[in-house]
Order: structure tokens, then sequence, then C-alpha cells
């Protein structure tokens, strides 16, 4: 531990804490509003769920500060140490888990609850920091991107065995961190190409798209391909083999891979199934609660589909509906300048960054939270399958707010002293 001279306290980038302070402090406003009612109608009433998450709150303060006093080396000195921590964690959760919502992602400690998966995010982001920080690393070779998949794939699918899909999907997130050390951009078309391929083989016959993709490859062949060598043609069939193969492999992984409810709720999506008292039912809700708040919101505690508890889960993964109704769409608006500007400054954080421990820490932060924040958002207003993650340093929960934190103000710890680490 070290104590914090007065020049390195004006370090800190105080408009990151005070972005965080803000979402965190008027998160627990909207958790208030969300689980309000007569019977306890005390902010410091510590049986209900807004007082837990009161605690919770002065917890993730105390661990804020702790960090900030801790040398910024020890996180990567301590990065595999911390990292093989978490995977114990999310091992022993397979075996002594106990099963929320059908996940099996949660350890009892008495009356206290850890969910590792939460902790996973930071743990992963610091291992690989660590190891693309080393002297030598190089993004195009192969060994270097399996042991990057390899240090990804192994928290996200033990994630993943706990039926958390929406937790191992965030580690798709750290791909935008390794596009800015150099990682080719064919893989993030190729990542998109197969997303589109996917939706569309729910959507149109297998054989009908298949024709389609043939009937591309020849266009680039025999129209957009200036020069016609045996590789390019060997390139071309393998690649349109490759596509039809994932065509052929998209029913046996939406059938035997995803959970029913989440096949329903993709097909609800895409418009496939009507099912508004059933899976569409929490996104209709969130809506309906979200439009009726019209421009300035019908008023704090006023939120008469809050109030009667319309929408299953809204003080976790949907929050934003009582921001939306309450406070209107200017509300909703300010809510979402907030998390744009702090991942915007976030960036310009990383950017400035002399180390490549802490530059790509930092793209790793802003990749994280960017994927809980627009796919939160997204499955609020309908826009992508609901996959129940939480709004960052907003929802209620107390491992996802302190691992939110902790992922935040370690990057914060490591910009202040910038200019010594390099």
């Amino acid at each position: 531990m070290a104590t914090l001279a007065t020049s390195e306290k004006k370090r800190f980038d105080w408009l990151a804490i005070g972005l965080y302070l803000g979402l965190v402090l008027f998160g627990w406003v909207n958790i208030y509003a969300a689980c309000y009612n007569d019977m306890h109608p005390g902010i410091f009433d510590f049986t209900v769920q807004h007082g837990k998450q009161l605690l919770w709150i002065g917890i993730a303060f105390l661990v804020a500060i702790c960090i900030l006093f801790i040398q910024p080396r020890f996180f990567s000195n301590a990065s595999y140490i911390i990292y093989g921590i978490v995977l114990l964690l999310l091992i022993a959760t397979l075996f002594i888990g106990t099963v929320t919502n059908g996940g099996q992602s949660w350890i009892d400690f008495g009356a206290f609850k850890l969910q590792p998966s939460e902790f996973a995010k930071f743990s992963t982001a610091l291992v690989l920091a660590k190891y693309i920080s080393a002297i030598d690393i190089d993004l195009t070779l192969l060994r270097t991107k399996v042991t990057l998949l390899l240090m990804t794939a192994v928290p996200a699918g033990l994630i993943l065995l706990q039926h958390d899909t929406g937790s191992a999907l965030v580690f798709l997130a750290f791909l935008l961190a390794f596009f800015r050390e150099g990682l080719s951009q064919y893989i993030l078309l190729i990542g998109v190409l197969a997303i589109a391929l996917f939706v569309a083989a729910l959507l149109v016959n297998q054989y009908v798209l298949m024709g389609i993709m043939l009937a591309i490859c020849l266009l680039y062949l025999f129209v957009w391909l200036s020069k016609r060598t045996a590789k390019n043609y060997w390139h071309t069939l393998w690649f349109f083999l490759a596509c039809c193969l994932f065509i052929f492999s998209v029913d046996f992984t939406f059938d035997h891979i995803l959970e029913s409810h989440q096949r329903d709720r993709i097909y609800v999506l895409l418009g496939k199934v009507e099912d508004p008292q059933g899976v569409g039912y929490n996104v209709d809700q969130a809506k309906i609660a979200i439009g009726s708040g019209g421009l300035v919101g019908k008023g704090f505690l006023n939120g008469t589909i809050t109030k009667a508890d319309f929408v299953p889960e809204q003080e976790t993964d949907f929050i934003f509906c009582t921001v939306g109704e309450e406070w209107g769409f200017l509300g909703s608006i300010i809510v979402v300048a907030a998390y744009v500007l702090l991942l915007i400054h976030l960036v310009t954080m990383a950017e400035r960054q002399r180390s490549t421990f802490a530059r790509f820490y930092g793209y790793s932060v802003a990749s994280i939270l960017f994927f809980h924040f627009f796919i939160n958002i997204g499955m609020v207003l309908g826009l992508v399958p609901v996959i129940g993650i939480p709004l960052p340093f907003f929802s209620y929960g107390g491992s996802s707010l302190i691992a939110f934190t902790m992922l935040l103000f370690i990057f914060i710890r490591q910009d202040a002293d910038r200019n010594a680490l390099i």
C-alpha cells in the first residue's frame, strides 16, 4: 500500500470518477423507485432491495478508494494470480453454486451471494493486457491468436456451462480491444458475416440462402475481381464451402445449444412468433412504460406501470424502463449521454497511455462497458434479444456493482501513473 501525495491526487481523472458517481447514485434512486412500496417506504430500510443496494454502494466506494491507494504495477504483476483465483471460483460454482432464474452462477456465503462471472471480466482483461504487453508479442502470429483465444474462451466457456449465456457473450467485447492492438480487420468482417448468415438461416430456406451465397461468389470472381488466379479461385471455393457448412450448422446450434427461452426470444425479435403474454411480455411492458413517460416523465415515484410491477426484473435488467417512465425522454437522453461521454472519455484515456498494458486494459474497460450498455438498452427497447445482462453501475446487484467498480478504478489508477508506467 502507498500513501497518495497531493500532486498524485490531482492526476486522477475526476471526469471519469464524477460520471461513475453520477451513474451509481442516479441508478440507486431508480432502484428505490422500482422497488418502492408503502410497506417499506424508508430509504434506509436494509431489508429491501434499495436498502441492500445502498450497502453495496458503500462497499463499492470503499473498494474504489482502496484501489486508488494501491501501486499500479500490482495489477500487472498479480494479473495471472487474480485470473487463476477467478477461474477456480468459476469451477467451484459448477459444483456448489445455487440455481437462480435457470442459471447456476451464484455461490452462497450465508446471507451474502457472490457471482464469480462478474469478476471474470476484469480478471480476463488484466491477464490479456499482461500477455499482450510482453516483449515480442505479435498479434499476426497464429500462436498468439490461439493463446488469446484460450485465455478468453476458458472463462467464457465456464460461464456458459453455468447457463449464463448473456455473461458469456460479453467476452466478445475483447475483440474490439484486440483490433486496437493490430488484429486483422478481416476477423471482424467474418464475425459480422457469421451473425448475418445465422439470422438469414433462421428466416430463409437453407438451399435458397446457399444459392444467394453462390451468386455472390460468382459475382466476386467474374465482376469485382480484377486478377483471376488459381489462388483466388481456390480461396473463393473454400469461402463458399465454409459458408455452406455454417448455414447447415445453424439448425443444430439453434435447437441443441441454445435454451428454449433463448430460442423463443430470438423468434420474437425476428417476428416469427407473437407472444405478448409470454416471452415477449417483458419487452412489451418495458416499451409501454418508456413510452408512457413522454417528454419529461411522470415524476419521481409516480410511475404507474413501475408501481404495479408490470415489468419483471425492473430493478435489474430492465431498470432503464423506470428511467423512461418517471424521467421521460429527457431523463433517458441524459442517462444515455452520460454513458456515451464516459465511453468516449475512456477511449481518450486509453490512447494517452504510455504502456501497452494500460492501453489495452483501458480499451478492454471501454469495450466491456459498451457491450453491456448497448445490449441492455437495446433489449429494453426490443432491438436485440433479451439475454439478461445488467446496466453498468445502474442495475441492482452487489457483485456486478463491485466488479464494474474494480474494472473502472483499476484503469483510473493506471492512468494516474501513466507517465511513470512505460
